[in-house]
């Protein structure tokens, strides 16, 4: 019987790593993740991406990467976002397989294993599904379950439920990834869009090893309209409905209106019923604007085709794969 260390001492993962202000970490994230890969029988290379960080974390990587060889680094020119840096590893990883996970451990490298046997059974990808979320408050718990759901239901495919973008993807689902250049990414409904062969393994999330979160609520809150805008019309036919309920709106007061002035005669009423009138068409004419403007302006940043993000310093780097 072939074991797992046999059968995979010749392929080579790429572990990648987006970093913005992680220098309390950084040394505990190498740690852990020479630690399970050592002995792993994989070859493997650590890719971090550094977004733009305004502390020591690019100088902390720099000295780690003149020591160990296989850390490699990405530096970008200012602060492109997760979802950029996670791209960005996508286009420079050389492995047979990549790994995506976040320095602040709050991903136990560990789990990678558990996912690289389900990869070596044939899986594309394998991503990480969440059963308990360690050292998170309530309001934090409560608003992740919300986005979750809601991003389900207003989207078009079905990206897996308290997921992130901790995962493994194969080599090919890589290629195709790197074909999709859209601006406004968001790699977990890619990663689904693109198809192939998905499981997944159940892990508990720990706390943040040090630092804190870079994904406060409004963050997110923008995070999810850039999840159901990237693969949901949903909203614009929440658009159009809310039109149609306007105007079925307008015509029974109209009616109501014809009505009350033949039939009754009371001096100085209609104003309340005026004033809710304006309100509600005001207001939804100002939330489908809003709605038309996310998706104008989505095709105005693609139509200037700007680069996805600017590579600024690269080490340990021959060239881009």
């Amino acid at each position: 019987m072939i074991t797992q260390f046999e059968n995979s001492i010749m392929k080579k993962i790429s572990i990648i790593i987006p970093v913005f202000n992680e220098q309390e970490v950084i040394k505990e994230c190498i740690k852990r993740i020479n630690k399970v890969f050592k002995k792993s029988g994989y070859r493997y290379e650590i890719i971090f991406i550094d977004d733009g960080s305004e502390d020591n974390s690019l100088k902390i990587l720099k000295k780690h990467a003149r020591q160990e060889k296989n850390i490699k680094i990405l530096s970008f020119s200012r602060n492109f976002g997760h979802q950029m840096a996670i791209t960005c590893g996508m286009d420079y990883a050389g492995g047979d397989a990549a790994a995506i996970i976040d320095a602040d451990l709050q991903d136990p490298p560990e789990i990678l294993l558990k996912m690289l046997k389900k990869w070596e059974e044939g899986y594309h990808i394998i991503y990480g599904k969440r059963q308990k979320r360690k050292g998170e408050s309530f309001f934090k718990l409560l608003t992740a379950k919300i986005f979750y759901r809601i991003l389900s239901f207003f989207t078009e495919i079905k990206i897996p439920l308290d997921t992130g973008d901790f995962r493994v993807i194969d080599k090919k689902v890589l290629e195709q990834m790197r074909s999709v250049r859209e601006k406004h990414r968001f790699m977990r409904g890619l990663t689904v869009w693109v198809g192939f062969k998905t499981t997944y393994v159940k892990y508990d999330r720990d706390r943040r090893y040090a630092g804190r979160s870079k994904y406060p609520f409004f963050k997110m809150l923008r995070f999810a309209i850039d999840g159901i805008t990237s693969f949901s019309s949903k909203p614009l036919k929440l658009a159009t409905l809310l039109g149609f309920m306007g105007f079925i709106t307008g015509l029974g007061l109209t009616i109501y209106a014809v009505i009350s002035y033949f039939y009754f005669t009371r001096e100085h009423s209609g104003w309340t019923s005026t004033m809710l009138v304006i309100i509600f068409f005001g207001s939804t004419q100002l939330f489908t604007l809003g709605i038309l403007g996310e998706y104008l302006g989505r095709m105005h940043e693609e139509l200037k085709k700007r680069p996805l993000y600017i590579v600024n310093e690269k080490i340990n780097i021959k060239k881009k794969k």
